[in-house]
């Protein structure tokens, strides 16, 4: 077994290692750089890039890369060799500071929403030196921000970045009227929780769909799913604990702080958490994570998936996004402390959170959206579309006594007695858990539940660190004018909860009844992407993160067309596999079946003409029946998918995937999987739901 203290991090140019090479004052101004948000002078770029390569050489790369994060959602590396001529035919091993700080990429060909025509292809990234360079192979990955030739961010890391900024700057404003001369920065910290599915890799193979579109299209549920629940934290089995040990020293060795792994609630569908990093690293390793899953699983001949919802009738999953405040001298603003209804600085950031989801609920919803997750929001293993926040029983009885102004009684806590005197007893907490809402208050931390498995973690933390931003900048505008401190503060945070104690719910998020109440209480509900996606260019979206010149106008335009262009696309991929799939292989299936069948009757009746063939012609019957059905649906899918070609805006065109298309392909599916509970297995073509989540051993 290795020691996992000496792996941790050994692939990482991190701050011990920069210590370790750097110069003294190169070190120094590359951690004002880190710290402060300083330029950074070129000169001191080409000590680090030099000492940079020389430790990479020593760990085995030969080629460095400006890793980064386009808009397809996955990360973008192009690789460059160390290796530069000499005058006598030989090479030396080069690295410039040059070429640490700036790298030029083909901007036209990642998705930029009209930022770049096809023939504009310059683009540039930027080393990005609050995230480490670290390596993956033989090859030096430097994170980076990857813009346009006119400056436009082109990927989820600038944006990110900016919005960090935003939020520290507004924190430390109202910071400062608590009188907290000692901090001097402020940074968001994120844990993102990754679900995932692991399956057979020969199975998968043999899916066109799993292969296409991430996702089964077709598949009758097996006779067991997840109802006994005995999947939930069980015995990791042996081949999926091999692959989770490699996984966890991989990523330990690149430094992500892996700490939590076990079996989640459906068959085959597993989990893995890390400890909290600040937010721009966390997404960084989030995209390390998600790369490291896919590629081990296939070294254990297993595939990894990401998709929100690869197999229908079970869970599908997501990725819960443990996001909070914390300042460079460790102190979490969201931590309530042992007497919480005391601590006004914690209650106004927590005000802050509270008027940034209810001002902005569309802009959280819309940064969990995709058709993936369309197909997960408000099923059992989610929570709705509806955004609405839990705070739990103590904070929502501190903040309903400051609206009434009154003294709150604070609760002593219960000790937990569970019946048997050898176990220990322990204190009790202040509130249960709300699995069914979105956004949930954990004790000194926000659980935003909604996203997708396979998204960024970028998009959503862009959205809280600039809703929460704005609404602690309106809070200190009002603050720092005011006369009377104390009445001035308190007087805010009891407006701030009657305006905005709507977002507040602690009920069940899946029942019927709330979809009512919420709309009752003026809340958004947007079921699907399209339904989303205006948001994005509305006039109070654009006006807020321009103001905190965390997007410009143009920006959100191109996010809001490649997020279209990407819906569209999506369906379309699979509609095709869809017909691709019913046309060469499940129609014939099912004609070869009944012709077996047939022949059967006819050499039974041959022997005995008196013989009855009840269940031959019972299930040639209603086979016909299901695979005529099948075939006209597979027909008027054609058709239908032919007819978009006549719709040019690109919104219309989303909302006909959504309610034409979509709408089709269930249709098609449904016969399908009759047919496959009613065919012989030896007929049917594909590896069925029972093979693909339950063929790990």
């Amino acid at each position: 077994m290795e020691n996992i203290t000496k792996i941790f991090a050994s692939k990482v140019f991190n701050d011990s290692t920069m210590k370790k090479r750097l110069p003294k004052e190169t070190y120094r101004a590359l951690q004002k750089t880190i710290k402060d948000g300083k330029h950074l002078d070129l000169n001191i770029a080409h000590v680090v890039a030099n000492a940079m390569k020389d430790w990479a050489i020593e760990n085995g790369a030969t080629h460095f890369t400006h890793w980064f994060q386009p808009m397809t959602g996955i990360t973008a590396e192009k690789h460059d060799s160390f290796i530069s001529p000499t005058g006598d035919g030989k090479i030396i091993m080069e690295f410039s500071g040059k070429e640490l700080v700036k790298g030029e990429s083909d901007a036209s060909s990642f998705p930029s929403g009209g930022l770049r025509a096809t023939f504009e292809a310059r683009g540039y990234t930027a080393w990005d030196p609050t995230s480490y360079a670290f390596i993956k192979g033989n090859t030096l990955c430097i994170p980076t921000a990857f813009c346009s030739y006119g400056g436009e961010a082109l990927d989820k890391k600038t944006p990110l970045l900016r919005s960090m900024e935003a939020i520290n700057k507004q924190a430390m404003r109202v910071l400062k009227l608590f009188g907290n001369e000692d901090i001097t920065s402020v940074k968001t910290t994120v844990g993102a929780e990754q679900e995932y599915f692991l399956i057979e890799r020969d199975m998968h193979d043999k899916r066109p769909d799993l292969m296409f579109c991430g996702r089964t299209l077709f598949g009758a549920m097996p006779p067991k799913g997840q109802e006994m629940d005995d999947h939930y934290f069980g015995t990791i089995k042996s081949k999926v604990a091999g692959f989770m040990k490699e996984l966890n020293l991989e990523l330990w060795k690149l430094g992500v702080l892996s700490k939590t792994e076990h079996n989640e609630a459906a068959p085959a569908q597993h989990e893995l958490a890390p400890i909290f990093s600040t937010t721009n690293i966390a997404t960084d390793h989030n995209q390390i994570t998600m790369e490291l899953m896919q590629r081990i699983a296939k070294k254990h001949d297993m595939v990894c998936l990401l998709h929100e919802k690869p197999f229908a009738g079970v869970n599908g999953s997501g990725k819960h996004n443990n996001w909070s405040i914390t300042t460079n001298t460790g102190k979490n603003l969201l931590d309530p402390g042992k007497t919480p209804h005391e601590n006004a600085q914690f209650l106004l950031f927590l005000c802050s959170v509270i008027k940034a989801v209810d001002d902005y609920q569309d802009m959280l919803r819309l940064s969990v959206a995709s058709a993936g997750n369309d197909h997960r929001l408000g099923a059992n293993e989610a929570p709705p579309s509806i955004i609405s926040m839990f705070l739990g029983e103590e904070l929502t009885e501190i903040l309903e006594s400051i609206e009434r102004d009154e003294d709150y009684d604070a609760k002593e806590k219960t000790i937990m007695k569970v019946g048997v005197h050898v176990l220990p007893r322990f204190a009790k907490d202040t509130t249960d858990r709300n699995r069914t809402s979105p956004f949930a208050f954990t004790g000194n931390k926000f659980e935003f539940r909604a996203l997708g498995s396979a998204a960024s973690i970028s998009g959503p933390n862009i959205v809280l660190n600039t809703t929460v931003a704005e609404s602690l900048k309106q809070f200190a505008d009002e603050l720092e004018n005011a006369d009377d401190f104390d009445n001035a503060l308190h007087e805010l945070i009891k407006r701030t909860i009657k305006e905005h104690k709507k977002i507040l719910f602690s009920g069940n998020g899946y029942d019927d009844a709330w979809v009512k109440e919420a709309e009752s209480r003026g809340l958004l509900n947007l079921p699907a992407t399209p339904d989303c996606l205006p948001c994005y260019v509305w006039d109070k979206n654009v006006k807020l993160f321009e103001a905190h010149k965390v997007f410009t106008a143009t920006e959100m335009r191109a996010r809001y067309e490649i997020l279209l262009d990407n819906y569209s696309k999506t369906i379309n991929i699979e509609a095709l596999t869809m017909l691709d799939m019913a046309k060469k292989d499940i129609l014939p299936a099912c004609a070869s079946f009944m012709g077996h069948l047939s022949d059967v009757v006819i050499a039974k009746k041959s022997a005995c003409k008196d013989i009855q063939c009840t269940y031959e012609e019972n299930v040639i019957s209603k086979l016909s029946a299901l695979n005529n059905q099948m075939f006209e649906d597979v027909l008027l899918l054609e058709k239908e998918l032919e007819a978009k070609k006549e719709i040019d805006d690109a919104q219309k065109l989303a909302e006909y995937y959504k309610d034409v298309i979509l709408s089709r392909m269930a249709k098609v599916r449904k016969s399908a999987d009759e047919i496959e509970v009613m065919t012989e297995r030896t007929y049917w073509p594909y590896p069925s739901y029972a093979d693909l989540l339950f063929g790990v051993r």
